[in-house]
């Protein structure tokens, strides 16, 4: 336990590895490739949620149906997640993020037409499916070019594809979808991401630190379930289980949020629905820079990864946890955004974290997996708060109801993840008798 001490004692340990090695080049390149291919994953995302609205009058649909269709995005999230993350310990991540793309473009187009609620039910289930397994495998690729020490940052500019993917995307898609139709916002997604296939063709490289067959021969291995029950991959589970369900609820709700619980205009709502995502994007930065600095300084990965990114996610639930009861469309909107903006924190650190412990060989399946879990919530979130809606006496009353209920979510997930996140022992934990071989050495990163 003497890693809560104070960081002049007992929080400060070696923090980064005796020889720190060299960055090698065209990292950045890759990380700016990947960064942009989280922009394309966001936006796809978020383009039902803009055009709650449209879509919900156009095919006459209830608040309930319209949370099963956010919710829908979410039901082959997490099988295609796990069963992409084994794969790409075997294939090179190169083709599989080639794959992905290439099915978020094509499963876009169907809806330029004229659709039912089926067909782009249907549709939106296809993209999940291609779209579960974008972050994690990103996040492998990412390591394949950065040491342990030098993660945190490059994770939280690829976690920033999140937020400049709404931030880009909100402003151009809203005025499609004012302008012409929600059908050809859809189109125009479809497009962009055939540019990205493109670009990704020509520039995308595999990274040159770890060659994945070759550990699978070499290092040791750690028990999948030794990995999956460890403390501190549940305790990741769990903390980013309750920020992604705040997540959810802005990609599938936010928009209808402005313009049907507070009275806005769609061409309002589409400034508005961008400041989260500006406020989350500060805060994704500002993680990963703190994180990096801390390690630098010696801090133990408990500190600088999981309280720092715990913390935030407590707060942002308390301050959620106010919208009821204050006054003015304002402040309920300026308390949303600090709120649900602060859950960006954990993002950054679970990752790396994870890395840590877990053998180069058996990363891409252990993140995965991670990320297969947490997105459930993806699947309760929209729906919880349609039926929420649906029910309530008014519309806003349903509205503040469901956020108290996503800020209970939020707190409780991030006290547990605050009493669980512990990744610089359990790497000892875990390797526990195993020989300090130098494969052994290379297949857990030292904090």
């Amino acid at each position: 336990m003497s890693a809560q001490g104070t960081p002049n004692m007992a929080g400060r340990t070696a923090g980064t590895s005796q020889g720190t090695t060299a960055t090698p080049k065209g990292a950045w390149t890759v990380t700016f490739l990947l960064f942009l291919f989280m922009v394309v994953n966001f936006a796809d995302k978020i383009v039902v949620g803009l055009a709650g609205v449209p879509i919900m009058t156009d095919l006459k649909l209830q608040p309930e149906q319209f949370g099963l269709l956010g919710s829908s995005f979410f039901f082959l999230f997490s099988i295609s997640a796990i069963v992409v993350g084994f794969i790409v310990n075997k294939v090179a991540t190169r083709y599989v993020l080639l794959t992905l793309a290439v099915i978020w473009a094509l499963a876009q187009f169907p809806m330029v037409g004229t659709v039912s609620f089926t067909t782009l039910l249907i549709c939106r289930i296809v993209l999940g499916a291609g779209e579960g397994p974008a972050f994690s495998v990103a996040a492998h690729a990412i390591y394949k070019w950065f040491p342990d020490e030098k993660r945190t940052l490059p994770t939280a500019i690829l976690s920033q594809g999140s937020a400049f993917g709404v931030i880009l995307a909100v402003p151009a898609l809203n005025w499609v979808i004012v302008n012409h139709s929600w059908h050809y916002a859809f189109g125009a997604l479809g497009v962009v991401g055939l540019i990205w296939v493109c670009a990704w063709l020509a520039l995308g490289v595999e990274g040159p630190l770890e060659d994945t067959q070759a550990l699978a021969v070499n290092e040791p291995k750690i028990p999948y379930l030794q990995l999956l029950t460890s403390r501190t991959f549940l305790g990741c589970v769990i903390a980013t289980f309750g920020a992604y369900w705040a997540l959810s609820l802005g990609l599938t709700w936010f928009t209808p949020f402005i313009v049907k619980g507070l009275g806005f205009s769609q061409s309002q709502a589409g400034f508005i629905s961008i400041l989260p995502w500006v406020f989350g994007a500060t805060i994704v930065i500002l993680t990963g820079w703190i994180s990096q600095v801390m390690m630098a300084r010696g801090y133990t990965t408990r500190i600088s990864r999981g309280v720092l990114g715990s913390v935030p996610l407590i707060i942002g639930g308390l301050i959620l946890a106010m919208m009821p009861h204050v006054a003015g469309a304002g402040l309920q909107i300026a308390l949303l955004v600090v709120g649900s903006g602060l859950c960006g924190a954990i993002y950054v650190v679970c990752p790396p974290m994870l890395g840590e412990f877990t053998p180069a060989s058996q990363r891409g399946a252990v993140i995965a997996i991670y990320g297969a879990l947490y997105t459930l919530s993806g699947i309760i979130a929209p729906m919880v708060m349609g039926t929420v809606i649906q029910r309530a006496g008014s519309m806003l009353d349903g509205y503040m109801t469901g956020f108290t209920i996503n800020a209970v979510v939020m707190i409780g997930s991030g006290v547990i993840g605050l009493l669980l996140l512990w990744p610089n022992t359990e790497k000892a934990r875990l390797t526990r008798g195993a020989a300090p071989t130098a494969s052994l050495k290379r297949a857990v990163s030292p904090t």
